[in-house]
């Protein structure tokens, strides 16, 4: 059975969010031949440039007959106005194709088409707020690399898009043609850390941020109490304006923020030996394991008994 996949393209999309789940269905068709017939689309057919200048080669939106509808993301995105096409054309064949699918801010097109309402999604991390005060309908899901919701799927940022076609692989064809497709990709097949984009998200206000040297401390600290007064005593603000100022700069509260970094640890230390599991919590603040394995089931959606077996997988 031949899958048509029509990947979705306009003005400055970022040419890795199109070509990565292309280069892997390419690679999935070469282990399973004949798996995917590909398409690369736009409105108005034709040469399109990327963001980075290097222009491709489009058919223009039809009516035939497609598995699923790869919606790219980009700069591009930014410009409604100039999207309305691509919307009204996506919105229009998705009730005709068995499931559709974003990467990174192709995400918007799929909220502004209305396909998203009432799911859960997710976009590149440094959108992600923006995301979600445009469209209050739909879940934003930060720290996920890619979520399904039925036959909708939404990744985050660029790379991503990779492991959102591995997964659509795997749902095609099974787990040995996805593994064998992320050999050849020398990708892993799954990322460690549960799908998550927590590294991204911590790094946000970069190496040289106002609060970076208060990071590192943090990180050096976990196992010992770091609640909003101790962390503004170090950063010698006031809490109350420490806590704005630190929000404003990174994303996420002080309090979110010193979850993901203990469970980044935990996260590593679960995955890279056999170290008991509550002394794993201890170490990472977490104080029992009961308490980081509900954290770990919001963050990864899996125990970390799940994760450490995966890991040795």
């Amino acid at each position: 059975m031949t899958r048509r996949v029509a990947v979705v393209v306009f003005p400055e999309f970022q040419i890795i969010d199109a070509m990565g789940p292309i280069g892997a269905l390419e690679v999935a068709n070469r282990v399973s031949p004949g798996a995917y017939e590909l398409d690369l689309l736009s409105a108005a057919g034709g040469e399109v440039a990327s963001s980075s200048g290097v222009k491709v080669v489009t058919q223009p939106f039809n009516d035939q007959g497609y598995d699923t509808i790869l919606v790219a993301g980009g700069v591009g995105t930014r410009h409604y106005a100039d999207r309305t096409p691509d919307v009204a054309w996506v919105r229009r064949r998705a009730g005709d194709v068995r499931r559709i699918a974003s990467v990174c801010s192709g995400a918007y097109l799929l909220a502004e088409a209305g396909l998203l309402d009432g799911k859960r999604a997710t976009t590149h991390w440094s959108r992600s707020d923006d995301f979600a005060r445009r469209y209050p309908k739909i879940r934003m899901d930060a720290d996920r690399i890619f979520v399904r919701e039925g036959e909708v799927w939404t990744s985050a940022g660029i790379t991503a898009g990779i492991d959102l076609a591995l997964a659509l692989i795997e749902d095609d064809l099974g787990h040995d043609v996805a593994l064998h497709t992320a050999q050849q990709l020398v990708v892993p097949l799954r990322r460690p850390g549960g799908q998550s984009q927590f590294s991204a998200l911590l790094e946000m206000g970069g190496p040289s941020g106002r609060f970076a040297e208060l990071m590192d401390w943090m990180r050096e600290r976990l196992s010992e109490p770091l609640n909003v007064e101790r962390l503004a005593d170090r950063a010698a603000m006031s809490p109350r304006h420490f806590a704005r100022a630190f929000t404003a700069e990174t994303g996420v509260t002080p309090a979110k923020a010193v979850e993901r970094l203990r469970l980044e640890s935990a996260r590593v230390r679960v995955e890279a030996g056999h170290e008991p599991i509550d002394r794993v919590a201890l170490t990472a603040g977490f104080r029992d394991p009961e308490r980081m394995r509900r954290a770990f089931l919001r963050a990864f959606g899996q125990p970390p008994q799940a994760l450490r077996r995966a890991a040795r997988a």
